[in-house]
């Protein structure tokens, strides 16, 4: 029932433009953790050299992100994954990221 559901649902324009697509920037900055470190620790040890000293880092981490935004499979993956944070939100009026927080223990 649950993916009868997650079918139906319309997206308006923000949220398939924008949200989506940041949502697949974030899992996909998860999925190149490594070529983005690897790009972070060479801009901070070149400091105001690093346009000339991190090409190839730079390099590796844009074309394993852009393999990322460009694959329909993982756009339509980010989708469905908002969409159920939606249907969530709607159905108990909690945020996901307030729902993914523990709740502090009382002393």
């Amino acid at each position: 029932m649950e993916a009868a559901r997650t079918e139906e649902v319309h997206l308006r324009h923000v949220e398939k433009d924008v949200l989506v697509p940041k949502m697949m920037r974030e899992k996909a900055k998860v999925l190149c953790s490594e070529k983005v470190e690897a790009f972070n620790h060479c801009c901070k040890e070149s400091s105001f050299l690093m346009v000339f000293k991190c090409r190839e880092e730079n390099s590796q981490m844009k074309d394993c992100l852009t393999q990322y935004y460009r694959d329909p499979a993982f756009y339509e993956e980010c989708k469905q994954e908002y969409i159920k944070e939606k249907l969530e939100f709607q159905r108990t009026g909690i945020p996901s990221k307030d729902r993914k927080q523990k709740l502090p223990t009382s002393m």
